[in-house]
């Protein structure tokens, strides 16, 4: 190469460093703080956690519910991974809670810290999906730009629903189905919501139980409705999962829980013809997926553990229904 040539080659470089220099810098710097962000709301979502663990046992002891303060225990005990599932089992027990046998001042203080872990759930996951959208992107993977900072991951355990003022939540049960394809690919359809129009995700088949209907004739009604094809109910396998999740649709905010199911289906085109209103208006595309394209993908897909979990699906249910997130 020829000394014009290295001098070209090297002002090349220095030009890319000009502009790609403070533009990496600045993005590391707020990955960082939105990293800083979540750690502090992980904690303040521990705290709250922890303070309605100590209002449960109070409350156990003047309802004489050995069963509640042992699941108020068990949560606060929880190692992260099997957190999800001890809260949301206390949380159950404190839905069926019969309030009016206590003292006023308990009543109020047991309220007020479930509306506490509402609020700094809602904070730690707003925080979790301000730093994942930046983590997904090329530019930052390539560039390794997160360090070797842990990915953060979403909270999701089911609101209060039973006060009316404490909650605005509506409970909702849905039935979902892994569709699979002869080749193991999975269908999933892309959303977005009107507050939302800039955070597409991506989620199965499937929607709300109706009144007196069971899981497997609803899981069976869905998949017909959102895709024309027709399985019946020997054909699902499970449920293999169990979902807790809070999310706002229709201008109503709903508590969910979510049974997975599992069919698999010769070669079909999806026939979305029957969509609702409400699904024609928010869904906007479709595709297979395989379990490479899951654990490579930048998108935002529910349940957030597919990727991981989906294996285990193809290579055959044991009976077990697990809780995702």
């Amino acid at each position: 190469m020829t000394s014009s040539g290295v001098t070209t080659t090297f002002l090349v470089l220095l030009a890319l460093a000009v502009l790609v220099g403070p533009w990496t810098l600045g993005t590391a710097n707020r990955l960082d703080r939105l990293h800083v962000r979540t750690d502090a709301a992980w904690a303040a979502l521990d705290a709250a956690l922890a303070r309605r663990a100590v209002v449960t046992r109070a409350v156990a002891a003047v309802c004489g519910q050995p069963g509640l303060r042992e699941a108020a225990d068990r949560a606060e005990r929880a190692a992260r991974s099997e957190r999800e599932a001890a809260e949301n089992r206390l949380s159950a027990l404190l839905d069926d809670l019969d309030r009016s046998v206590l003292e006023p001042a308990l009543a109020a203080e047991l309220s007020d810290a479930e509306q506490r872990v509402v609020l700094a759930r809602r904070v730690h996951n707003d925080a979790v999906r301000d730093t994942l959208a930046l983590r997904r992107r090329r530019s930052v993977r390539w560039l390794r730009l997160a360090g070797t900072a842990p990915t953060p991951s979403y909270f999701e355990i089911a609101e209060p629903d039973g006060d009316a003022e404490a909650s605005a939540l509506t409970p909702r049960v849905s039935a979902r189905v892994v569709l699979l394809d002869p080749e193991d690919r999975v269908l999933l359809f892309e959303g977005v919501l009107a507050s939302r129009p800039d955070e597409p995700f991506w989620f199965t088949t499937g929607g709300g139980v109706e009144p007196g209907e069971d899981l497997r004739a609803a899981a069976v009604r869905e998949v017909f409705e959102e895709t024309g094809v027709e399985v019946s109910g020997e054909e699902l396998i499970g449920p293999v999962w169990k979902r807790h999740a809070a999310f706002a649709l229709d201008g109503l905010s709903y508590a969910a829980v979510e049974w997975f199911f599992v069919a698999k289906v010769k070669g079909v085109e999806v026939d979305t013809s029957r969509f609702n209103e409400i699904e024609r208006q928010t869904i906007r595309g479709h595709r297979w997926w395989s379990v490479a394209d899951l654990a490579s993908t930048d998108a935002t897909v529910y349940p957030v553990q597919l990727a991981e979990v989906l294996p285990g699906a193809l290579a055959g249910w044991d009976g077990t229904t697990r809780s995702v997130r």
